[in-house]
This record gives C-alpha cells, structure tokens and sequence, in this order.
C-alpha cells in the first residue's frame, strides 16, 4: 500500500478564529497546488483519501482530490485530529489495507510521528512543513508496520522545480 501523508497549507493565524475552524489563506493553497501538480505527473491517484475533520485540513484533502482527479467521498476522521496518536491514525490507515494508494490529510506532530511509526522508528519525528507530502510504501498492514520512504516533497522545492 502507498500512503501519502499530506500536511494542510499555511492556514488563517491561530488566535484569529476558533482553531477547528481556521481555513487556508491563499498562499498556502498556492503552495499546496504546486506540491500536488507534481504528485499528479509522480503517478499519484488515490483510492481513498482520509482527512482530520479540521477546515483546514478539509480543504486540504478537497484540493487534493481536486488536483489528483479523485472522484469518491473524502473520509473525515477523528483518528486523524491533532491530539491523537499516530497508532490510531495507523489504525484507521489499516480499514483501507485493500487500496492501492492512500492518502492522508492532518497536522504536526501527529503526521510527522505517524510517517516515522510507517518507517519502523515510532520514537522519531519527521518534521512535515504544512503543505509537504511524504511517500511511504507500506508492506505490511500488521499492528507494527514495515514501511520504506519513497520522496519528500515540500513547497520550496515544488515551486523551485516549476521555476526550472
């Protein structure tokens, strides 16, 4: 299985709004779009994407399926709110072991702990900027997972890329 775990864009400043309902300003769905331009003409297609029920992450996860030409429903998921763990965000990954791609919209640190629990390495954290998109091919679906790092790609060096 090939999960990618997608951080939201920059959103509207905390303390401006209620957090839960702090939506992406228009660089960060600028940004997201270069990063997701490039995963589009990378192959990626997702079968399912999963989203924390957040605005921002929503919206993140709607251009996401905008961008990638994905046409099911968008699963909005508590296991993926910013104070839950990344086994349970693991735990709801696995419901969907039967697709091919899968693709994850959230926050810090949650994301950047649930991509190093795919690698093997739960007591690391892989420091996600918002709107970067990490690769993991998963080989096992089991309670502890066997994953290996395919790409990185953050906002710089998609908008680096679209420069050259």
């Amino acid at each position: 299985m090939e999960v990618y775990i997608l951080r939201h864009g920059i959103a509207e400043a905390r303390g401006t709004i209620e957090d839960a309902e702090r939506a992406l300003v228009a660089e960060g769905k600028k940004k997201l779009r270069a990063v997701l331009r490039i995963a589009a003409r990378a192959g990626v297609a997702p079968d399912v994407i999963l989203t924390s029920p957040l605005r921002r992450a929503v919206e993140t996860a709607e251009l996401a399926a905008e961008v990638l030409g994905f046409r099911g429903e968008i699963v909005r998921t508590g296991a993926l709110l910013p104070d839950r763990s990344a086994l349970e965000a693991w735990e709801e990954i696995r419901r969907h072991e039967r697709e091919g791609q899968v693709l994850v919209s959230g926050h810090e640190p949650q994301l950047g702990y649930l991509g190093a629990l795919l690698l093997g390495a739960p007591e690391v954290l892989i420091d996600l900027k918002k709107g970067s998109l990490l690769r993991i091919d998963v080989d096992s679906a089991g309670p502890q997972p066997r994953g290996v790092l395919r790409w990185y790609l953050t906002p710089a060096l998609a908008q680096a890329s679209n420069k050259s």
